[in-house]
């Protein structure tokens, strides 16, 4: 049987060309979560990179048969530049493990409201996917691929935004804007 995480783990470390820090954080009730920090790379932006989320296949919950091997599969990336704030790690793991807890399926576009700072001091509360720059991990058939998804924080208005006119709609108004999606301290896009 193919264990899914050591492929994710080695597709991931052929990615970065490099070895990944890592942490461990444990949710009652769930398998632990490790997040991965890779970098910084040459512009001082660091990766953290969850690890457990591919473990299973994300299903919905309200469906009535649940088949072990199909169904999507995917981790999520964080980028930022600078230090690495306090309590980022645990947030990733906490976004990574909604799929085991709440029954998320992790798809791009999808809004990831955590309602809480998502590290120390931080002005954002949530999440915005996409497809990152990290190529999906191949497992053998009938085992999907997995989906590396790149989340973004946003701001409570940021999030209000996304729910109003969409994902797309938010990251044109960061593109006019000239935002700095990397930087852990930048201020609210205020889009119009």
């Amino acid at each position: 049987m193919t264990d899914v995480l050591t492929e994710v783990r080695a597709h991931l470390r052929a990615h970065f060309a490099q070895e990944a820090d890592a942490a461990s954080v444990t949710f009652l009730g769930t398998q632990s979560f490790d997040v991965l920090r890779f970098g910084p790379d040459d512009d001082g932006v660091i990766h953290y990179v969850s690890l457990g989320c591919s473990r299973e296949p994300m299903t919905d919950p309200a469906e009535f048969a649940v088949d072990p091997q199909r169904g999507p599969r995917a981790e999520v990336v964080v980028a930022l530049r600078g230090p690495t704030p306090k309590g980022l790690a645990r947030n990733v793991a906490v976004l990574a493990a909604a799929p085991a807890v709440e029954g998320l399926v992790l798809v791009p576009d999808a809004l990831v409201d955590l309602g809480e700072p998502l590290w120390e001091g931080a002005a954002f509360t949530a999440f915005l996917l996409s497809l990152s720059e990290i190529g999906d991990v191949e497992l053998p058939a009938p085992l999907e691929p997995v989906v590396v998804l790149a989340a973004t924080p946003i701001t409570p208005t940021e999030a209000a935004w996304v729910r109003l006119k969409g994902a797309e709609a938010m990251r044109e108004a960061w593109r006019t804007d000239g935002v700095d999606v990397l930087n852990p301290n930048r201020k609210a896009s205020a889009p119009s």
